[in-house]
């Protein structure tokens, strides 16, 4: 297999000549596995090794092609005739969008021919289009393992229980409504995967599936479930979480095989007495106890009824990562306080919303001129959707006390551009917090942005006056005629104060009138001029005017260049105000200084008025210096910052002063002995990529370690910071000025390792008679924890790690029993909790997207940065295996393998 896929890779035609030696091609396909899926072109390949050696391609056993790919029309007409297949894998999600959204497959159906598939045992389609399941699955007496997660599935066949045989299946992530009766005839079926779906009801035949073990049924619309669930005998994990639970039956404490019950994140105001005291249920974001709340509470998920509310807790959101919205409407307020109301009649079916927080990339999130980002970008899903009624969206954003004379829009993507919607700010007193409010009728990107305030009004052959609401002393007026076509025309006003002016040019006899920057929506000049009133520079009227010292200038919509046009154009003089016509608009300023070269000087202003002081911050947690911030702060915040951090937090002073533009790319890398994780996703070249937006927050929290042998002495290192890429639309000088080594360098700042303690230097092993067992948590796909990993983290996890039992869902009583037994020693204690979970849960596939979540959880956003970091190395390694060998596992151990993934 690994031959073929060296010839894959060089492209080879797969006729007698790419298989040249006589039986390399027996050789190659020895195993009957088929990998494409790692190809972009990977049906083509397949077609391909079809054409040219039909007969060793009817034994392949196990195929798995990327149902991104555009051959995979020709592609499904031949697996019918694939005999042997054993495990086909026909999944989306392999191609990204310009958002690294994953893309969903163009598989819609499969042939009806492959029914007759009578080996096959294992088939995956996640990640596609499908709406209903294909009929010919129905068909396939073999069938043990079926995944058709992330579709669109809205019911399945009434006949389904007609798999026997199935032993596993998932549909996660559809939009599932009701599930039928059949369902209960699955005998065999060991694991059921239904969550993020949007079940109302539950058929109590699901209580005859005697041999199931797990059972998700979170992220629905579940106000009850079936009492026959308490005759699961078999079933040891029960997921209920982010329903909408009222009650549950206290049979399920019968169930003699049960280990965990996650009931969190519903409306359960009362728990039977059997249902709490078990040791293993979780029932964290339910009112428990509390009255039932007014609408506008939102203590909980509600049904989707006028003026309910439904509140998803964190936990829940990085689960679930959506919600149902339903004819009736309904309000939604998501932990990091966005909030939606869908009216009645928004959506006409039921609809599964789906979101994420993203990081802004300024590479596609393009701020304009003397815009400020104030928040990060909301991605809501699905894209284009029309609602039938207007969807009020609230967006928690960044104070803009300080940007006086601006304003505040929520800027969305349509796919092709970004436009700004008509919003309001509301100011939450008491939590001092300021919300962008807006009305969308469709769903795709969306984030808050201060722009200069934006006047604009249309422009017909009539004419019209607009002015500004910034400075209603700039006013521009169209006569009559002016114009055949109506068209758009929008004016922005940048106040410049005389003590910027002075401070930039360093010469007080420099002075400038308000920036105007005018703008339309055609490109044909106006058929008359147009007349535009600049008042004077401060400190300038009529009576005391040097003509010989005033200048217009004029620029285009970037600012790389100011031109003086004062001979170019007839300007009237009052005593406040300079009047002068065009028939095109730009950008104008009027500037008052003996200088000769103004050009100059108003671009040097003009970048300068862009650009932001900022300091570098590098701090040591106290409880464990190996754990480092950072962050890119603006001066005037430096002080409140370093108040605040510095009761857990201690370093060398902040850095010199330095500028940068906002979105402006710069780079972290630590020197001198101390090294970091090179494979962290944001790890470019040894060095951390950050991005400078001056009201969020350019901050990190690392882990660093040091090659050098810490045992004897303690490691005096350092970090530097370095510009990275410039944002389009800035000044070629100021681009000019970031290219070479020395003009990148911006700061160093030192960081300080100290004596590594004797009990944490070892290798892994026995700890002061404290032995660790061998374990991987997670699987093959997604990569696993190893007991390396689990030392490692226990190194990081110090006073917090009773915080974090909790949240991976151990009991108080076992906590305490730890810290008892271990009451002399912190590390031990840290210890036996992290394995301990460990062995609990080497059976669970989620184990680790669970010790994520506690993580974040517990405040330990730098734990779970790691663990992700080491999962994503994992699934890097995957890929690689893949591309060289194939899939490893033998074939009786393959579908269980793949089920959890």
């Amino acid at each position: 297999m690994q031959k073929m896929a060296e010839l894959l890779e060089r492209g080879e035609e797969c006729g007698e000549g790419a298989w040249g030696a006589p039986g390399l091609a027996d050789s190659c396909l020895a195993d009957n596995r088929l990998n494409l899926d790692v190809y972009p072109d990977g049906c083509h390949r397949f077609l391909q090794l079809f054409r040219g050696r039909q007969g060793e391609m009817f034994q392949v056993e196990f195929l798995r092609l990327s149902s991104n790919d555009r051959l995979l029309d020709s592609t499904l007409d031949i697996l019918p005739r694939l005999k042997q297949l054993k495990s086909l894998v026909l999944k989306g999600g392999h191609a990204r969008d310009e958002f690294g959204s994953c893309q969903h497959g163009s598989l819609t159906n499969l042939p009806p021919d492959v029914g007759n598939l009578r080996c096959l045992t294992h088939l995956d389609l996640s990640f596609n289009n499908l709406s209903t399941l294909p009929g010919c699955i129905l068909c396939l007496p073999s069938l043990r393992v079926l995944l058709v997660s992330h579709n669109r599935l809205v019911a399945l066949p009434e006949d389904f229980g007609s798999l026997r045989k199935l032993t596993f299946f998932s549909a996660m992530k559809n939009q599932l409504k009701d599930l039928p009766q059949s369902i209960g005839e699955l005998a065999a079926l060991q694991d059921l995967d239904l969550s993020e779906n949007a079940l109302e009801l539950l058929p109590e035949e699901l209580g005859n599936l005697h041999n199931c073990t797990e059972l998700d049924l979170s992220g629905n619309c579940l106000s009850s479930i079936p009492d026959s669930l308490g005759n699961l005998k078999s079933l040891r994990r029960l997921h209920l979480h982010s329903n909408l639970l009222v009650t549950v039956p206290a049979s399920l404490a019968s169930l003699p095989d049960l280990s965990r019950l996650d009931l969190q994140n519903n409306c359960l105001r009362t728990v039977p007495p059997e249902i709490q005291s078990l040791p293993f249920v979780h029932l964290r974001g339910n009112p428990l106890g509390k009255t039932e709340p007014s609408p506008q509470a939102g203590n909980c998920k509600a049904s989707a009824a006028v003026g309910s509310v439904q509140l998803l807790p964190r936990a829940a959101q990085q689960g679930v990562d959506g919600f149902t919205v339903t004819s009736e409407g309904c309000k939604v307020v998501l932990a990091c306080g966005i909030r939606f109301y869908f009216p009645p009649g928004a959506a006409s079916d039921p609809l599964r919303i789906c979101f994420r927080i993203l990081a802004p990339d300024p590479q596609w999130v393009k701020l304009r001129h003397h815009d400020v980002l104030l928040s990060r970008v909301l991605e809501l899903q699905p894209h284009g959707v029309e609602f039938q009624q207007e969807v009020e969206i609230w967006m928690p954003c960044a104070s803009p006390q300080t940007l006086h004379q601006r304003e505040v829009v929520v800027r969305t993507f349509s796919g092709q551009s970004w436009s700004d919607l008509r919003t309001r700010v509301e100011h939450k007193r008491k939590s001092k917090k300021y919300v962008a409010h807006c009305n969308v009728l469709h769903f795709s990107w969306f984030l808050v942005v201060s722009r200069l305030v934006q006047n604009e009004c249309k422009v017909s052959k009539e004419g019209t006056l607009l002015f500004s609401s910034v400075d209603p002393n700039i006013k521009v007026t169209f006569p009559p005629g002016v114009t055949e076509e109506t068209r758009s025309v929008k004016l922005q006003v940048l106040p410049v104060s005389a003590e910027e002016i002075e401070e930039i040019t360093d010469n007080a006899g420099c002075r400038a009138s308000p920036l105007l920057c005018l703008s339309q929506d055609s490109v044909v000049d106006f058929l008359r001029p147009v007349r535009i009133q600049l008042p004077f520079p401060p400190g300038v009227t009529g009576l005391n005017l040097d003509q010989s010292r005033l200048h217009l200038l004029h620029s285009d919509q970037e600012g790389q260049n100011w031109h003086d046009i004062t001979n170019q154009v007839v300007l009237d003089f009052t005593h406040l105000y300079a009047v002068f016509e065009v028939t095109h608009f730009s950008w104008y300023w009027l500037w008052y200084t003996t200088k000769s070269y103004v050009g100059g000087i108003a671009k040097k202003v003009y970048e300068r008025l862009r650009m932001y002081q900022v300091n570098f911050i590098a701090l040591q947690r106290k409880k464990d210096p190996e754990q480092v911030l950072l962050q890119c702060v603006p001066k005037h915040k430096v002080e409140p910052v370093l108040k605040k951090l510095q009761d857990r937090y201690r370093g060398p002073e902040p850095s010199d002063m330095v500028e940068m533009f906002e979105g402006e790319q710069f780079f972290a890398a630590f020197e001198r002995g101390i090294s970091i994780d090179m494979d962290r996703p944001d790890c470019v070249d040894g060095r951390l990529s950050f991005i400078f937006y001056s009201h969020l927050k350019n901050m990190k929290e690392i882990y660093v370690t040091s090659p050098v042998d810490r045992k004897g002495q303690a490691v005096k290192g350092q970090v530097s910071f370095y510009r990275g890429a410039v944002p389009e639309g800035i000044p070629e000088d100021a681009s000019r000025r970031r290219k070479g080594p020395d003009s990148l360098w911006l700061a160093t700042l030192p960081i300080k390792l100290p004596q590594l303690k004797p009990h944490w230097s070892g290798n892994p092993g026995p700890l002061n008679g404290f032995s660790f067992p061998p374990l991987n948590l997670g699987n093959a796909e997604t990569g696993y924890l190893t007991q390396a990993n689990l030392l490692s983290i226990a190194r990081r996890v110090g006073a917090d790690w009773q915080t974090i039992g909790l949240n991976l869902g151990l009991t108080y009583q076992q906590i305490e029993r730890i810290g008892y037994n271990n009451r002399e020693d912190l590390d031990k204690q840290i210890l036996e909790m992290l394995f301990s979970w460990a062995q609990q849960n080497l059976e669970d596939p989620r184990c680790v997207s669970k010790l994520i979540t506690a993580m974040k959880e517990s405040g330990r956003q730098d734990i779970a940065d790691e663990v992700e970091t080491i999962i994503e190395l994992g699934r890097q390694k995957y890929r690689e295996s893949i591309r060289r060998v194939g899939l490893e596992q033998e074939s009786s151990t393959e579908d269980s393998a793949i089920a959890m993934t």
